[in-house]
């Protein structure tokens, strides 16, 4: 169903900070039809996630698959693993050295290898969103489509200062991986969602709260199979999404692309508020026609991009059912 063809290797790759890759190994996955026979969408992967993204294993084989919303039976399934992201055996040494826009870049190097020249939709939830927006906004007819999930265009104040609290934990904890998850898992979800789930209960056999025996689980889970410099370098990927830094303005970057663009917020995430979503709707709307917000409606905050997939198919069918494919 879904494969992995030998790394892509990148030659000669720079930074924007500088630092030089001889050779920087560029891990994907292809699943559904074969490459160059139909449609491709790319899916960028979140903070802990890779590029399996559907099969047996898949992080989003709910919302990818065959019959599912994003049909492999309709279409070609690329992901690519950020390299350092710890699915693999390549380690980035300074996380400092990379942001958001190199990542693009690295992905943009790698569909120039595949011979992609255009894709029919990126999409990705968080962090991999970012990613998506700043592949758009340095390879403006790269994709029809551009759907960024529980994401936006640019960190914000607020998700700065979490970035910068993990990297803190990352730092000076003597569990790092663990507390920096427990801390993460605040922002994934939302006060009413822990209150739905665990009602101030009592875990009896520990004789600590649900809530707390939860968290430690969590952080106990992740610290199993992540590492410290992978879970450092993602955290620094968030902190610097900003598709204007250094560059021209959010209008003069965004106009130059004809893709749509549809924007889906979730009403009780704390990190990429659907207030910011909104923000940036408006922005858009006032240069360019073909730009759409949606919204999930759900307690379970950040993360219900990786929960609500009954909602999720509802508002990309639009897109993906096969009769919207150009003929």
């Amino acid at each position: 169903m879904e494969n992995r063809p030998s790394p892509i290797i990148i030659q000669d790759f720079i930074t924007e900070s500088g630092a030089v890759f001889h050779s920087l190994p560029l891990n994907f996955t292809l699943a559904g039809q074969p490459l160059h026979s139909a449609p491709i969408v790319l899916v960028n992967h979140a903070l802990t996630g890779n590029a399996e993204v559907t099969g047996e294993n898949g992080w989003w084989s709910d919302l990818i698959g065959e019959g599912k919303t994003i049909d492999t039976a309709v279409y070609t399934i690329l992901a690519f693993d950020v390299p350092g992201n710890g699915n693999t055996s390549f380690i980035v040494e300074n996380h400092l050295d990379f942001t958001a826009r190199d990542v693009a870049r690295i992905f943009i190097e790698g569909l120039k290898i595949l011979n992609i020249e255009r894709l029919f939709a990126i999409i990705g939830g968080s962090v991999g969103g970012g990613i998506a927006w700043e592949t758009l906004a340095l390879a403006p007819n790269i994709t029809e489509h551009l759907i960024p999930i529980a994401s936006d265009w640019k960190s914000t104040d607020w998700l700065i200062a979490n970035c910068f609290l993990q990297e803190q934990i990352l730092n000076n904890s003597s569990k790092p991986i663990e507390d920096a998850r427990i801390h993460a898992m605040l922002c994934y979800r939302s006060p009413e969602s822990f209150k739905e789930k665990f009602q101030r209960t009592i875990n009896q056999d520990l004789l600590i709260f649900n809530i707390e025996s939860w968290l430690a689980h969590h952080g106990k889970k992740l610290q199993q199979r992540y590492q410290l410099s992978s879970y450092k370098l993602m955290n620094q990927l968030l902190k610097t999404i900003d598709i204007t830094r250094n560059t021209q303005n959010f209008e003069n970057l965004l106009s130059k692309s004809k893709a749509s663009i549809h924007i889906i917020g979730i009403n009780s995430d704390l990190f990429f508020t659907a207030k910011e979503n909104k923000e940036t709707y408006v922005e858009l709307k006032k240069f360019k026609d073909n730009v759409f917000y949606s919204e999930i409606d759900s307690v379970h905050g950040h993360d219900a991009f990786l929960i609500e997939y009954k909602q999720l198919d509802y508002l990309l069918a639009g897109i993906f059912k096969a009769e919207t494919i150009k003929k």
